[in-house]
């Protein structure tokens, strides 16, 4: 077994992807490092979803590794690999939508509980311990993530915003190794990102969680990510600090659709947004 780089956590190297004819991820390699707020950035279509779902158990490379802290992760199905600690939200909020929202954080628990639900329900055993002991987890989640006024409300009520801040507390609630967000500022005002951004640098002290994003915001990756790769028709086209990587002429191409000549090379990280989100 080949041993990560020190102070790795993620290692991808040569990750490729094929849906039929269309090539999703192209011979990539990443590092992630540990503690890291790391950033996968590019337009619709250009492979970072795939790069989660690759890491997460959900799609499977035709070619390439993917370890985390030395481990293979290829040969593990999606609970072992949750077991290892890795966490994961959705783009499209996948919560228990007649649950409370401090029931979806209990369940989530679930998979680590040695009861099992079922004994859980039981008035005698280790259940009824287990269950408040994933209570107060829940709890704690909820307070870390100031939702909890709406621990015993019913999540499929709740606004979007809302619920894809319970969808990251049912991600967070296991204390994960490494967080797979997927879009954390969609729907969230645009007043509001400054504040979602230290939000995201608190959760990952108070976890000591490394955090691997994909966010079309560009406000919020230049204000949170310690480390940005932009994809591009799953190449990667730069990799870097932020601010280096988001005035790429090649990134800005790929984004604006045109050729970065003085006039893209003048384009913000908010004017690329905002065009991105028109397009």
């Amino acid at each position: 077994m080949t041993a990560a780089t020190p102070m790795s956590l993620l290692e991808i190297r040569g990750l490729t992807v094929r849906f039929g004819g269309l090539v999703a991820i192209n011979d990539l390699d990443l590092t992630i490092r540990m503690g890291q707020i790391f950033a996968l950035v590019g337009p619709n279509g250009a492979g970072k979803t795939t790069v989660l779902n690759c890491v997460s158990g959900f799609v499977r490379p035709e070619h390439g590794t993917i370890r985390l802290a030395g481990t293979d992760l290829l040969p593990l199905g999606r609970d072992m690999r949750a077991r290892l600690g890795i966490g994961r939200t959705f783009q499209n909020v996948q919560l228990f939508s007649s649950m409370s929202v401090l029931d979806n954080l209990v369940t989530a628990q679930h998979s680590r509980l040695r009861a099992g639900m079922l004994s859980g329900m039981l008035p005698f055993g280790r259940g009824p311990a287990e269950d408040a002991r994933a209570r107060e987890r829940a709890r704690e989640m909820l307070a870390l993530l100031d939702l909890e006024a709406y621990a015993d409300v019913i999540a499929g009520t709740l606004p979007l915003g809302a619920r894809k801040l319970v969808g990251v507390a049912r991600a967070l609630v296991l204390k994960p190794r490494l967080v797979l967000l997927d879009e954390p500022a969609a729907g969230v005002p645009h007043a509001e990102v400054t504040a979602l951004a230290e939000k995201l640098r608190s959760w990952r002290d108070t976890l000591g969680a490394t955090l691997l994003l994909i966010e079309h915001n560009m406000a919020l990756v230049q204000a949170v990510a310690d480390s940005v790769c932009a994809l591009n028709y799953g190449s990667k086209l730069a990799e870097g600090n932020p601010r280096e990587v988001l005035s790429h002429p090649s990134v800005l191409e790929a984004y604006l659709g045109r050729e970065a000549g003085s006039e893209a090379g003048s384009e913000t990280g908010s004017e690329v947004e905002s065009r991105d989100a028109e397009g």
